[in-house]
Parts: C-alpha cells; structure tokens; sequence
C-alpha cells in the first residue's frame, strides 16, 4: 500500500517518470527473478546441511 500511495505521489510531481516507473518495474522484476531463484536454493542448501550436521547430535539427544 505505501509503494502505491508513492507512485502516485510521483504520479503527481512527476507523471513521465511514474508512467516509465509502471513500464520498467516488470522488466526489473523478471531480470531480478533469477537471483531470487538462487537465493532460494542457496538457503535451502544451507538449511540441508545444518539438517545433516545436527543429525548425530539428534540421534544421541533420544526422544523428546
């Protein structure tokens, strides 16, 4: 809601720039898309290994 009541307080300073804001944004987000895809794997790697390190620790600490 706050990134729409600034557009459209751009809109009013400055309506070229919003109106090439409003084309530009989903040209960025589909570039950005594969850092996104990276940083998700890359997070999910981590939490995997963390899994597998604690693994023994787990096993020796017995049921809850």
């Amino acid at each position: 809601m706050v990134g729409f009541l600034l557009w459209l307080a751009l809109l009013v300073f400055c309506w070229p720039l919003a109106l090439l804001a409003l084309v530009l944004y989903p040209i960025f987000w589909l570039l950005l898309l594969p850092f996104r895809l990276i940083g998700i794997t890359v997070e999910a790697v981590f939490a995997f290994l963390k899994a597998l390190l604690m693994l023994p620790a787990r096993v020796l600490r017995g049921p809850a």
